[in-house]
């Protein structure tokens, strides 16, 4: 399968990288909001432990009570009981708490354990989920397995540095590995380049590197250097929220979901303002 060929819906998105500290959850809450606002209804299923992704949104516990990401996998439940409205008009967050630490031992005995969030997933059954947005945890465990053998396309962001450019080996080899022991599709649908500044001599390096050995693999925009990313989830909100429309960040990751919607196919509108919240 090729990007852009027609697969089942919801299209699955790991946002992976065996490395930490590229700018993984940043592109996970990015790529999930940006889609959203496009028009595409997309649930975003915070699998780190430390909850970064989940910290960035603003929304409301059912009366039945609080819903996570660890209770998903726990109880295996279809998708839709585990997500929560977020305050982004059509994102849906499946949060993550302390629950999801030591959660890969308390499942190395479940039955059929790597396809326990492929199956919630399917079990979910909502026609008009489109898109699944996965932020996965910086080291290979069963959660983070889970989440790439049920993606159909995974995407990678790499910052501009030496050390993230090793770990894509380490990547590639697990990706082969859940492709061939699992029957996973999990085919990558792009490398972004984070953390991005020209100024530095290594950046041109690592670029140089990835688009020779890559190609059009490689986003045509890379997401630069912009400390409002780091500003924006403490006033709960998302890059395109809190920064102005010339805004780096917000147009490094407006590129970034244009160009995603264009891979996949999938209709969206242009990212301009965003619409106003919502709570579905």
């Amino acid at each position: 399968m090729t990007p852009g060929s027609p697969i089942r819906k919801p299209i699955v998105i790991a946002v992976a990288n065996q490395k930490g500290g590229v700018g993984k959850t940043t592109t996970a809450v990015s790529l999930s909001a940006g889609l959203a606002i496009a028009g595409v209804r997309t649930a975003l299923v915070d699998l780190d432990g430390q909850g970064s992704a989940s910290a960035t949104f603003r929304w409301t516990d059912p009366p039945d009570g609080p819903r996570s990401s660890a209770t998903l996998f726990a109880r295996e439940l279809p998708l839709a009981q585990a997500a929560v409205a977020t305050h982004v008009a059509d994102l849906w967050l499946v949060p993550a708490d302390e629950q999801l630490v030591g959660l890969d031992a308390k499942l190395a005995s479940a039955f059929g354990r790597e396809r326990i969030l492929s199956r919630c997933i399917a079990a979910s059954r909502d026609p008009e989920l489109e898109a699944v947005v996965i932020d996965t945890a910086p080291y290979l465990g069963l959660i983070t397995l889970n989440a790439l053998i049920a993606a159909d396309y995974v995407v990678v962001p790499v910052s501009c540095e030496y050390l993230p450019m090793l770990g894509l080996r380490l990547l590639h080899r697990t990706l082969d590995d859940v492709r061939r022991r699992w029957g996973a599709r999990a085919e990558v649908l792009g490398y972004l380049l984070t953390m991005y500044d020209r100024r530095e001599a290594i950046t041109t390096e690592v670029e140089g590197i990835l688009r020779r050995t890559f190609g059009e693999l490689v986003f045509a925009q890379p997401a630069r250097v912009d400390t409002r990313h780091k500003a924006s989830p403490s006033h709960k909100q998302t890059i395109f929220e809190f920064e102005s429309e010339s805004g780096r960040g917000r147009s490094d990751y407006a590129a970034l979901v244009e160009e995603v919607l264009r891979r996949l196919r999938l209709r969206g509108h242009h990212l301009g303002a965003p619409p106003p919240p919502s709570f579905g």
